[in-house]
């Protein structure tokens, strides 16, 4: 049968948790780099598909194509690692220090990829920097996004932090939801169309991911958005790899964990 039991998903996280922790730091850097980037590719699409339609859930219909690219290629996404790796730790396959080395370099990978991708993108977009980005209605929708996820929090001082913290949370509730989905099935369209369903939600929910905010924030600073690097991490950056990190290890990982993990069932 396609279809794969609760008990058997959690086996396979487990699996692949232990397995995604013991990669070499290279392994770790160019994976992660690749899953920034195509990250990026899925963000500016759907931003583009927003922007002419008119309907921002076109965009979330659209968005999901760059998690299904890195689950499929098995690339590096420190979010989706949030949930698998702890588990795997708590079950006695891998240290801890296999824990920090692999968030680490993923997250870096992630990063470098974005922000790679970030730049390409507003060299294009521009052409070199000859037009401006305020002509160009998706253009224009980046940085307003980016100042959106930046400085409208920093008005609200410590409540601005406590709600990008809590979008973070409830963001990758779903998308390690989207990464555990893929295990449900032994097919790949099977794969793809489980998948899709917990990204759409949160992507059009408007939840705050790290990543793709790795991507649109450093976008919408080179498109001239009133952002500092400051503002990036003080009040983005930070609360939300916490809250996403919070929620993708404890609302998915440790919960199904509990739930079907073999050590905790029931005799």
């Amino acid at each position: 049968m396609a279809y794969v039991k609760p008990e058997e998903i959690v086996e396979n996280m487990l699996q692949a948790g232990a397995k995604k922790a013991s990669l070499p730091v290279k392994q770790l850097l160019m994976r992660g780099f690749l899953a920034g980037a195509f990250l990026g590719y899925a963000t500016t699409l759907a931003i583009l598909a927003a922007t002419q339609t008119g309907w921002g859930i076109a965009g979330a219909l659209v968005f999901p194509v760059g998690f299904v690219l890195i689950i499929l290629l098995g690339l590096e996404l420190a979010t989706g690692n949030f949930a698998l790796i702890p588990i795997a730790v708590k079950d006695k396959r891998i240290p801890f220090s296999h824990l920090l080395k692999n968030w680490n370099w993923v997250l870096t990978g992630n990063l470098i990829g974005s922000v790679t991708y970030a730049y390409l993108y507003c060299v294009v977009a521009t052409k070199m920097g000859t037009i401006d980005p305020e002509t160009i209605p998706a253009l224009q929708r980046t940085i307003t996004i980016a100042e959106v996820k930046t400085l409208e929090y920093a008005k609200l001082g410590l409540d601005g932090t406590i709600t990008a913290f809590t979008s973070a949370l409830l963001c990758n509730w779903m998308v390690t939801l989207g990464a555990v989905m893929a295990f449900t099935s032994t097919t790949t369209g099977g794969k793809i169309a489980a998948m899709w369903l917990p990204i759409m939600t949160f992507f059009g929910l408007g939840y705050e991911h790290a990543i793709v905010n790795m991507f649109v924030i450093p976008a919408g600073m080179w498109l001239g958005a009133d952002i500092t690097i400051a503002d990036w991490w003080l009040w983005n950056g930070l609360p939300v790899i916490a809250g996403n990190l919070f929620g993708g290890m404890l609302f998915t990982g440790f919960m199904l964990y509990w739930s079907y993990g073999r050590a905790n069932q029931q005799v």
